[in-house]
């Protein structure tokens, strides 16, 4: 079965928003500075946010490790 993701970039904001359920949860840190992860009450990752995306170097990848 397929899983559907919601994906949203806010040019304005420079920010990149990915979210594989809709399900209620909050954001942390993560190593990586520009990476938020979005989890539930369980620590079950729900989604990612990266803010600063233009500011990266488009043949340099971003690394960052969900937990």
């Amino acid at each position: 079965m397929a899983q559907k993701i919601k994906i949203w970039y806010d040019a304005e904001g420079d920010f990149l928003e990915v979210l594989f359920s809709d399900k209620a949860g909050y954001m942390r840190e993560t190593e990586n500075d520009a990476v938020l992860e979005r989890v539930d009450d369980k620590g079950n990752i729900l989604g990612f946010s990266v803010i600063r995306v233009s500011q990266f170097e488009k043949q340099k990848p971003l690394v960052a490790e969900l937990a």
